[in-house]
């Protein structure tokens, strides 16, 4: 499993006519997240004072804590409590480079981190800086699986087609799992800007 902390954001339509009610629940949710290991913050906000669409994030340290916090019994029996709050809801993990091609759905959403707002999330970086990123990490992979693909005998000889299958077969999760969170952790203040 990836060592990268996942963000998981919901977008909830509340039943208009509880929303103090509603208020309370989340609340309560965040809180009995944040006595989770691995939990690092969670923020939501609504589009407005009497908005019924309301955006929420949280965020835990990896993969395995995430997990085992959304297969919570506590979990569970907090879910169970706002049964009839929550008309239908959406939700998206996002790690690493995946979050970038999405605009967040509001234009800012404060984060919450032990109770203190740490700012809005940053929006997406701009596409050139996405397509530069990928390549800072596609060019040097793909050029040392193809140097060292190239002694074996028959390799060459392949049809094309083959050799591209092979390679991006190979490829696709050395890039997704280590080497575009590597890259995205290097350049954060670049893409940032």
């Amino acid at each position: 499993m990836s060592s990268d902390s996942i963000t998981v954001s919901i977008r909830r339509e509340v039943d208009p006519a509880r929303i103090a009610e509603t208020t309370e629940w989340v609340q309560r949710g965040v809180n009995k997240a944040n006595t989770y290991p691995g939990f690092l913050g969670s923020g939501w906000v609504r589009a407005g004072a009497d908005s019924h669409v309301w955006h929420m994030l949280y965020r835990f340290a990896d993969e395995e804590t995430l997990v085992a916090w959304e297969d919570s019994p506590e979990r569970a029996a907090w879910l169970a409590t706002g049964e009839g709050l929550v008309l239908s809801e959406r939700s998206r993990r996002r790690s690493g480079i995946e979050g970038w091609f999405d605009d967040p759905a509001t234009g800012s959403v404060t984060v919450q981190t032990d109770g203190a707002a740490t700012g809005p999330v940053p929006t997406a970086p701009p596409r050139w800086k996405q397509a530069v990123s990928i390549w800072l990490g596609f060019f040097p992979v793909n050029l040392v699986f193809a140097y060292a693909m190239s002694p074996i005998p028959g390799w060459n000889e392949l049809p094309i087609w083959l050799r591209v299958l092979a390679t991006t077969l190979v490829l696709t999760p050395i890039m997704t799992y280590w080497v575009l969170p590597y890259v995205t952790r290097s350049l954060r203040r670049w893409l940032a800007r």
